[in-house]
């Protein structure tokens, strides 16, 4: 039976041509919308729905392509709708925990101070309180590797920068709207760049490819 969590959020299903559709758990991210896209998404991982080729989560949604030639959309509609309504949103499995050593400040974080600044902290303290609790891995996605990692309590709200860069280097630490994300190739980024890591989330030779999902646990600390 579902959880008393599951009436949190209440999911929308919309479909996307001959061949795939949407879970939509929000309109907006919040920590509901987040988690039970996650546990849908994670749901469909441990048991596929029959015809369904990749099940990808979002932010606040899961995109299912699926085989017309092997399913309905009225068929697989009906499917997820009951799988959604078996759903329990609190049920998700023990996330993997990933330690992000980070360079703060200097060139590696050129927007740093500037952050600090208008949180109205030293660059010291934002740093103490941006790596104070482990973060949960949001999203992935945007570009190869791209890692979102949320939610930051109020007082480190900072929208993201006036004007984008053309371009920051893999291994960028970026920081905006309540999150933290780590860039895993070179791109263009309107997010405040306040240090850089080792880390790389995407290895085209690996399989998969990237080490972190949705879900997992990750917490920063400065670089020895």
């Amino acid at each position: 039976m579902a959880s008393d969590a599951n009436t949190l959020v209440q999911p929308t299903i919309m479909p996307l041509g001959d061949g795939a559709l949407l879970v939509r758990f929000g309109d907006t991210l919040s920590e509901a919308a987040n988690s039970a896209a996650i546990a849908f998404a994670r749901s469909l991982a441990d048991v596929p729905l029959a015809g369904v080729v990749e099940s990808v989560p979002n932010l606040v949604s899961v995109l299912l392509r699926y085989d017309p030639r092997s399913v309905q959309l009225a068929q697989l509609s009906g499917e997820v709708r009951l799988r959604l309504y078996a759903r329990d949103d609190a049920a998700l499995p023990p996330a993997a925990h990933h330690a992000i050593a980070v360079t703060f400040g200097g060139e590696a974080g050129p927007d740093l101070d500037a952050v600090a600044s208008s949180l109205r902290l030293t660059p010291e303290a934002f740093v103490t309180a941006h790596n104070a609790s482990a973060l949960r891995v949001l999203a992935t996605g945007f570009a190869p590797g791209f890692v979102y990692c949320g939610f930051h309590p109020p007082e480190l709200q900072l929208p993201r920068r006036a004007e984008v860069r053309a371009s920051v280097p893999a291994g960028s630490v970026l920081f905006a709207a309540g999150q933290t994300a780590i860039a895993a190739t070179a791109i263009p980024t309107g997010w405040h760049v306040i240090g850089t890591t080792t880390f790389r989330n995407f290895d085209p030779q690996a399989t998969p490819p990237t080490r972190m999902r949705a879900g997992d646990a990750i917490s920063f600390e400065p670089a020895p």
